[in-house]
């Protein structure tokens, strides 16, 4: 029951992430041979101060081993 959980600053319209799932679902379905009727996807917008602890709690803060994109940039140029 693959689950995709996006995180993002706010500023993209419902049809932008209506797009994004429907083309996450397809790829996560590809490549991991599931089908789409058990993948689920939320999308959650954040402004730039509350994205802070957001980074902090879902990326800085997890082991390095489950973080598979890292980040290039610092958050705090985001205020």
């Amino acid at each position: 029951m693959p689950n995709i959980s996006i995180k993002m600053l706010k500023g993209r319209t419902a049809a932008q992430k209506e797009k994004l799932a429907r083309d996450l679902v397809e790829v996560l379905s590809r490549d991991l041979g599931a089908d789409p009727h058990w993948i689920t996807c939320t999308i959650e917008d954040y402004d730039a101060q509350e994205w802070q602890g957001v980074f902090k709690t879902e990326i800085a803060d997890k082991p390095s081993e489950v973080v598979y994109k890292k980040p290039e940039y610092d958050p705090a140029d985001l205020l």
